[in-house]
């Protein structure tokens, strides 16, 4: 089974597409036809958008932190991540906690997706809760010469819009992965600690140019 951090560099052009039509339909879109519409839409921009990446990285990262990351659910996301540490946590510190998380997740899913606009991707059977009020949209990367990655976004409906809570790749949650690791730090130093190495990570010097 694939680590989760490396298989992320094949999931950018699905899982960032699943959220860029906004909230402009008066009705709630299905979430495979959300999924579809919008994964067309940024194949298509991405394809003629490189040089413009490329001559400056942080144009991708202003479309993925303006579009984007508004239709991700990350009070949900941050809360499940630090389980009983986010219940313990002042607000203070939720509210920290969940800005560098966003901003953590926008700079991989922005890599990601650069490294991936031109995939095919198979859309499967989605699976949905009894009440209607969850949806697991599933799909499949493609890989030349390789088998496909299969990633499953869990989605449920937030003020009135469909919004990703969880991302599973190749089998593994991203939450959970993520849940562990913060935890073992948490439990070694802190969640203070947790808070200020994520904000040292997130500065543009430490990180990755999210257009190479």
């Amino acid at each position: 089974m694939m680590n989760v951090t490396s298989a992320m560099k094949y999931t950018g052009a699905l899982l960032l597409s699943v959220l860029l039509l906004g909230n402009s339909a008066a009705a709630i879109q299905e979430p495979q036809v959300l999924v579809q519409e919008t994964t067309d839409k940024i194949i298509s921009v991405l394809h003629t958008s490189q040089d413009k990446i490329k001559a400056e990285p942080n144009h991708l990262l202003g479309i993925v932190d303006t579009i984007v990351a508004p239709h991700f659910d990350f009070e949900r996301m941050s809360s499940w991540v630090l389980g009983k540490y986010w219940r313990k946590a002042t607000p203070d510190e939720k509210t920290r906690f969940a800005q560098e998380f966003r901003t953590l997740l926008v700079r991989t899913y922005a890599k990601a997706l650069n490294d991936n606009y031109d995939k095919q991707i198979d859309m499967l059977t989605p699976r949905k809760r009894k009440d209607g009020k969850q949806v697991t949209v599933r799909t499949e990367i493609q890989q030349s010469g390789g088998f496909p990655i299969p990633i499953s976004y869990k989605m449920h409906v937030k003020n009135g819009a469909w919004k990703i809570f969880d991302v599973s790749v190749d089998g593994i949650s991203l939450v959970a992965n993520y849940r562990s690791s913060f935890a073992k730090e948490i439990r070694k130093d802190g969640l203070e600690k947790l808070i200020a190495r994520l904000v040292d990570r997130n500065q543009p010097s430490n990180a990755t140019d999210v257009a190479k």
